[in-house]
C-alpha cells in the first residue's frame, strides 16, 4: 500500500470550517481592499471622481480591521495552521509528504495567505504614513515626518504592494469560482465546509 495526500476538500467530512467572526473579517477586509485598489488605480485609467476620501476612510477601517484580526490569531486561534512547514513546500515540489497529520489549509492556502499578509501589512504601514500628508477632519497633514527619501521609500513600497496586491486579487478570485474549489466558496458564506483542505489516505 502506498501512502498519497488528496488536495482536493473532502466531501465526507464537514465541520464548521470558518466562525461567523472571521467570515464577516474576510468580506469587510475584501470589499476593504477592493474600494483601495479602485479608488487608487480608477484615477489614473482615467475614471475622475473624488477618490482621496474614499481611499483614506477605507484605508483607516482596513488597519481597525486588521488589528482586530491579528490579535484574535495570535491569542485566539491556533496561528500555527497558517505558517507553512517543511511538509508544505515538499507539497509545492510535488514530493511526497511525510506527516500523516490532515491539514485544514494545504500548501498553496499557506503561501498565498503569507504573502498576501506580507503585502496588506506593507501597504497598512505606508498607508498610515501617508494618512500624515492629506488633511482629514481629524488630523492637519504634516509631511515634515520624514525625508524626502523616506517618502520616497513609502512611495515605491505601497506602490509595488499595491501592485502585488492586484494580482493576489485576481488569483483568489479565479480559484474560488473553479468547481473544485466550490466547497471553501461556500464555507466562506455559510457556517460549514470542508474540515480538511489536505488529508491522507490509502491508496
Amino acid at each position: 500500500m502506498k501512502d498519497k495526500i488528496e488536495h482536493q476538500p473532502s466531501n465526507d467530512i464537514e465541520s464548521v470550517r470558518h466562525k461567523f467572526v472571521d467570515r464577516i473579517f474576510h468580506w469587510t477586509a475584501g470589499i476593504l481592499i477592493l474600494i483601495l485598489l479602485f479608488s487608487a488605480f480608477l484615477p489614473i485609467l482615467g475614471i475622475k471622481f473624488d477618490w482621496l476620501p474614499w481611499h483614506w476612510v477605507s484605508g483607516v477601517l482596513l488597519l481597525f480591521v486588521l488589528t482586530f484580526h491579528i490579535v484574535r490569531a495570535l491569542f485566539f486561534q491556533n496561528i500555527l495552521n497558517m505558517i507553512p512547514k517543511k511538509d508544505d513546500i515538499r507539497e509545492l515540489l510535488f514530493l511526497s509528504v511525510n506527516s500523516s497529520e490532515p491539514e485544514k489549509y494545504n500548501a498553496a492556502q499557506k503561501f498565498y495567505h503569507l504573502v498576501t499578509a506580507i503585502s496588506v501589512l506593507v501597504l497598512s504601514i505606508t498607508g498610515a504614513f501617508m494618512l500624515v500628508k492629506i488633511d482629514t477632519p481629524l488630523w492637519d497633514r504634516n509631511p515634515a515626518v520624514l525625508t524626502d527619501d523616506q517618502w520616497g521609500i513609502v512611495y515605491v513600497l505601497h506602490g509595488l504592494s499595491s501592485l502585488v496586491l492586484i494580482f493576489l486579487v485576481i488569483v483568489h478570485t479565479y480559484f474560488t469560482l473553479i468547481p473544485e474549489h466550490r466547497q471553501f466558496l461556500i464555507s466562506m458564506i455559510k457556517n460549514s465546509g470542508p474540515k480538511w483542505a489536505r488529508r491522507k489516505k490509502n491508496d
